[in-house]
């Protein structure tokens, strides 16, 4: 999987549950397109950690998916217990100069949902703990992620044109029914087509359009 350096752009929702009912602790979106046709809002988050111990681990269109055992559970639910307890947070956190942006999300107990930019060695003593916790997250690697295959995806398009040609739009509901909100659609639908990021142009009647495909993980 390819994922940005260490900057942001939000996607169009996280999880808010996991397969068996478990809310997400903990969600970090670092994605960034690299590619001037990319489009980052498509791309899965980089980090969510579920109530069981489930992680995911999102790249530009890819997840994976893998399993914490207790002790590794407990150890990173005290990190984030502590990162909570930080009086300098705020919705939105300054580390210090440079253009890294990251997305924290934390539901175990009271949610907190800030933004982080600038660049993480240069943050204050009392934000040093939040600083490292995004530094591994954003990092996140276990020798359980195996391949994650999306049930469904988040289906979104926009009027507009990429270079070269286009695809024949052949789902049952025309593109311009997912311009003003998100279409959930079901994996089957998605066979053949970039996901993620990567964006596919589509002629249907007289119109272009810009098309994503995001992975949904469990519980979204």
């Amino acid at each position: 999987m390819r994922t940005g350096p260490a900057a942001l752009a939000l996607v169009l929702a996280v999880p808010a549950a996991g397969a068996e009912g478990e809310p997400a602790v903990a969600v970090l979106e670092t994605f960034v397109a690299s590619r001037p046709h990319e489009v980052a809002e498509a791309a899965p988050p980089r980090f969510v950690l579920l109530e069981d111990g489930q992680v995911f681990v999102g790249g530009a269109s890819a997840v994976a998916q893998g399993q914490l055992e207790k002790g590794e559970l407990k150890a990173l639910l005290q990190r984030l217990d502590s990162v909570r307890k930080l009086p300098a947070l705020a919705g939105r956190v300054e580390l210090g100069s440079g253009t890294e942006r990251y997305r924290l999300l934390l539901r175990r107990g009271r949610p907190i949902d800030m933004t982080i930019t600038g660049a993480l060695d240069q943050a204050a003593p009392a934000l040093r703990p939040l600083a490292s916790l995004l530094r591994d997250l954003a990092r996140f690697d276990h020798g359980t992620l195996r391949p994650y295959r999306p049930a469904q995806y988040a289906l979104r398009a926009r009027e507009a044109a990429l270079p070269g040609g286009c695809r024949t739009w052949r789902l049952p509901e025309p593109p311009s029914a997912s311009v003003f909100a998100p279409r959930v659609v079901p994996a089957s639908a998605v066979e053949g087509w970039p996901t993620g990021a990567e964006p596919a142009s589509v002629c249907h009647e007289d119109k272009r359009y810009v098309v994503t495909f995001r992975p949904m993980l469990p519980g979204e």
